[in-house]
């Protein structure tokens, strides 16, 4: 028999219930049924709700005509068990996995009774055969959600009482994700959609919803979600036992996206500079599209220092940062003998444009200049690895195709370059670089060009410069122009090539070139002081010169098969050999002479001597120009039984000969055979590359080469002159793992891909140690509670990279390696949870290390704690940090470091 029973709309928002009492109440008795014939009949209900047909396990729609004070919206509801109505207590009751949906409010809970009168909802736990509590009420409106343990909720007023709640709120975080706070209360009282009153409370970012390992209690708050919430007394608990760690009252922000903040300082104490403030400062969201951070440290002996850094982004048009850092080092107390002050600073700009938004034109910039031993007295810690990088460089330019035929490139470039041993500074402020596009015209510009005639083409070049070269000191003032050199060059190249006899290929050409000046150099002698004299002449002047060209060259295949049986089924020797010629005539008309009476000998020079694009060619130059490039592979029989084909395996990627022979020198008419080469070794796991230099004539007692052959001279064919060697191998404990891919590369270092070397303009390989940035991590992206890992107490992950570098010097017989060195640096992972890192290096020449630092991290769930270590050298130091990984807490940290010694 089918029973039809009525429910109705019910007036007024629905509210929940603790699970206690719920348990406490006693469930209506079922309305009584009268029979009529076949069929069942409900009682009548009040007339303030309407009727609507009841099916378990489906929602139910109430309709009822809006009224003042009542429902604004139509009521969805189910329940699995049962749906009963109370006309005595005018309640509806609704058992397991029940369900209610009105406008944007959404609960749902083991149990929910719903008060039409009071126009309350009640919902709570249910208890199963075990005494264990299930179902717990979910509670969203909007955006917002709440799991309590039971809820009591108004329709009318819109304020509730929650037990136990459990709410999250995340936060953006841009291109690193999002992040989640967990709010707990015992007590919750809603006041209206975005303000709840909490009552013995917890905060904490940690992933262990049930019991964290850390936690925040507060007292009494009020909470605004995904805003704010300002409380009273608030402590940090640990593992709930109650740490020292305390406010009066706190403030924690719960924004999404980027907000405005403090950004709270690192205290410690310095022997050489007394106390101080490190790190502290202020982040700004300027706009959408523009940040800005501004932090400092100050130390109680006068020392200061400051950092802005301002990130840009706007998609499809462009990126970039600006970074600015400056630091006033004051060494012990004014009076005292080792008093000292100096000034460092370091500017860094990087600035992309994406290719999409323009691209005819295009603006780029590469910045990374200032003091030249800024990295290696600053005191900052992120500073440490790039204490070994010898040479800054900057680059800003601008490019602008105008792409109607014939096309034309200009571009404007400033560039710096800066030694930071001899402080020398070299800048072009700025370089004018255009070009024309090829032009060939005796061809078709649609169709094929074949032969001589129609592959002749010529172009037009035209480099300009600005010339500094200044130090240290005068950069960036008005000082360093003084020696400023300005110059251009036009360059008009003309070309040819075809084909002969099939198999060679042949180029001529020749080159037009045009060389601007505006300053030469006189010279002359003078009789007063009795010594030679430039004079400066100010003013335009210019030479040009050209010189032609010849080139034939071709490529021999050299295979030798065998047999597909074989593991080593093919080798292939590829040999690209080519013959060239050069000759430029002698400009003598440019060279004058005087006669230096102090001497007696006549000078011969060049007024254009020392400007910025050289001397023109003095005396004819003829030569033949010879090389040999050669690659090696071979097919190897791959150990894949399913692969039809056999592998290809490079075993030499090059291995070039280069020499010439000038026919206009009285003597020494070879040059000595340069000899570079390099492979790829153990599955592209090592990088060889090698060189050399041969000479095949003697040299003299004096070290001097001299016109006789070093084989005439009873040597060999060819003397040594020099040579390097550099090997790179990285391997890890993947290498030895049977089950990984016999093709699987090295796994990537765990250095390349940090901010700190986008941010430092630094070494990217970590042989010179990791810049440690104690805001990030290389536990953040990844959760070290998933790590496939069974046996990891068997198994260790472990990754070590060396780098072997070697110079070889003969020239004079000496016979020594000018620098001999290895490089190492590898990682441990001890645990899931544990990361132990190194880097040092091995000087053979000078018999002793390199800069040597350890790295110790370990993953507290919640926390993290980070121990780096220099332990001797010239920057001698360690660093200790310990504290919450995530961003919206990371102020609650403690770190301590030692401070270098003053240099």
């Amino acid at each position: 028999m089918q029973a039809n029973k009525h429910l109705v709309l019910f007036t007024g928002i629905f509210f929940l219930l603790t699970a206690n009492l719920l348990a406490q109440e006693d469930l209506p008795e079922p309305l009584p049924i009268k029979a009529v014939g076949d069929s069942l009949k409900a009682p009548k209900l009040p007339d303030l709700l309407g009727s609507a047909s009841l099916e378990q396990d489906s929602i139910r729609q109430d309709s009822v005509r809006p009224a003042q004070g009542t429902l604004l919206d139509k009521i969805k509801y189910k329940a699995k068990d049962y749906v009963r109505i109370d006309q005595k207590k005018q309640k509806i009751y609704l058992y397991n996995e029940a369900e209610i949906y009105y406008q944007d409010t959404e609960l749902k809970a083991g149990i929910i009774i719903l008060d039409y009168v009071k126009n309350e909802v009640y919902a709570g736990r249910l208890k199963d055969s075990l005494g264990n509590y299930t179902q717990l009420p979910f509670f969203k409106q909007g955006t917002n959600e709440v799991i309590p343990d039971s809820i009591r909720f108004n329709f009318d007023t819109e304020k509730a009482l929650i037990w136990n709640s459990r709410s999250e709120q995340k936060a953006a975080l841009g291109s690193l994700g999002s992040e989640s706070m967990k709010v707990y209360a015992e007590k919750t009282k809603k006041e209206n959609d975005s303000v709840y009153f909490l009552s013995e409370g917890k905060l904490t970012t940690s992933k262990d919803t049930i019991d964290p390992d850390y936690y925040i209690r507060i007292r009494k708050a009020k909470f605004v979600p995904k805003k704010k919430v300002i409380a009273g007394f608030s402590n940090l608990y640990i593992v709930d036992v109650p740490t020292p760690i305390a406010l009066p009252f706190a403030y924690f922000p719960l924004t999404t996206g980027r907000s405005a903040g403090v950004m709270m300082p690192t205290f410690g104490n310095d022997p050489n500079r007394g106390y101080f403030l490190q790190n502290g400062g202020y982040y700004l969201p300027i706009s959408d599209y523009l940040d800005l951070t501004l932090t400092g440290d100050l130390y109680t002996n006068g020392s200061y220092g400051f950092r802005g850094q301002s990130v840009y982004v706007k998609r499809y048009k462009f990126r970039g940062n600006i970074n600015f850092r400056y630091e006033n080092l004051v060494t012990s107390q004014k009076g005292f003998d080792d008093y000292s002050r100096s000034t460092i600073y370091n500017i860094q700009i990087s600035h992309t444009q994406d290719p999409k938004s323009n691209p005819n034109s295009r603006l780029s910039a590469s910045v990374n200049l200032g003091s030249s031993q800024y990295f290696r007295n600053s005191l900052i810690q992120q500073n440490l690895p790039n204490t070994q990088v010898n040479n800054l460089s900057s680059s800003i330019s601008y490019s602008k195709t105008f792409p109607e035929y014939p096309s034309v490139n200009v571009s404007l470039t400033a560039t710096h370059n800066q030694n930071t041993n001899t402080n020398t500074v070299d800048v072009t402020l700025p370089t004018l670089q255009a070009s024309m596009e090829r032009i060939f015209p005796f061809a078709n510009r649609d169709g094929i060009k074949k032969g001589a005639l129609q592959n002749i083409n010529f172009q037009y070049n035209v480099n300009g410069r600005n010339s500094i070269r200044t130090n240290d000191e005068d950069f960036l003032t008005g000082k360093m122009f003084d020696n400023a050199r300005l110059g251009a060059r036009h360059q008009i190249p003309i070309a040819t090539n075809f084909k002969v006899a099939k198999y060679f290929s042949v180029s001529l050409g020749g080159t037009y070139e045009d060389v601007w000046t505006w300053d030469t150099f006189e010279q002359r002698f003078d009789a007063d002081t009795q010594a030679v004299v430039t004079d400066t002449i100010n003013g335009f002047d210019r030479y040009n010169q050209y010189n032609l060209s010849a080139s034939i060259g071709t490529t021999v295949y050299g295979t030798f098969n065998r047999g597909e049986d074989k593991k080593i089924q093919a080798i292939r020797h590829v040999m690209r050999p080519s013959v060239s010629y050069g000759y430029a005539p002698s400009f003598d008309q440019y060279y004058d002479e005087f006669l230096n009476e102090a001497t007696g000998e006549n000078i011969t020079y060049t007024r254009f001597q020392n400007t910025l694009y050289g001397t023109p060619s003095r005396g004819k130059s003829s030569a033949m120009s010879f090389s040999l490039a050669n690659t090696l592979e071979a097919k190897v029989r791959d150990k894949d039984s399913t692969a039809t084909e056999p592998k290809k395996v490079m075993w030499l990627n090059s291995l070039n000969f280069t020499t010439s022979y000038n026919f206009e020198a009285d003597s020494l008419k070879l040059s000595p055979i340069n000899m570079t080469g390099g492979t790829n070794l153990f599955d592209n796991k090592m990088q060889v590359n090698f060189g050399a230099s041969l000479d095949p004539y003697a040299i003299d007692n004096n070290g001097r080469r001299i016109n006789s052959l070093n084989i005439s001279n009873g040597g060999g064919l060819f003397r040594i002159t020099s040579a390097r060697l550099n090997v790179s191998y990285g391997f890890s404990s993947k290498d030895f793992d049977k089950d990984s891919d016999d093709d699987e590369d090295e796994a990537a270092d765990p250095y390349d891909g940090d901010t700190y070397v986008a941010s430092s303009g630094g070494r990217t390989d970590g042989l010179f140690g990791r810049a440690n940035d104690f805001n990030r991590s290389r536990f953040a992206d990844r959760d070290p509670d998933d790590v496939d890992n069974p046996v990891y107490g068997s198994s260790i992950p472990w990754d070590v990279r060396l780098s072997y570098a070697a110079t070889y010097s003969n020239r004079n017989r000496d016979g020594e390696f000018t620098n001999h060195s290895l490089m190492f640096r590898g990682n441990v992972s001890l645990s899931p949870r544990w990361q132990v890192g190194f880097s040092s290096g091995y000087d053979f020449k000078n018999k002793g290390f390199s800069l040597t630092s350890f790295n110790f991290e370990r993953d507290l769930k919640s926390f993290r704690l980070t121990f780096d270590w220099t332990p001797f050298g010239n920057f001698e130091r360690w660093y200790f940090f310990i504290g919450i990984k995530a961003s919206v807490l990371k102020d609650l940290k403690w770190e301590n470091r030692s401070q270098p010694p003053p240099r």
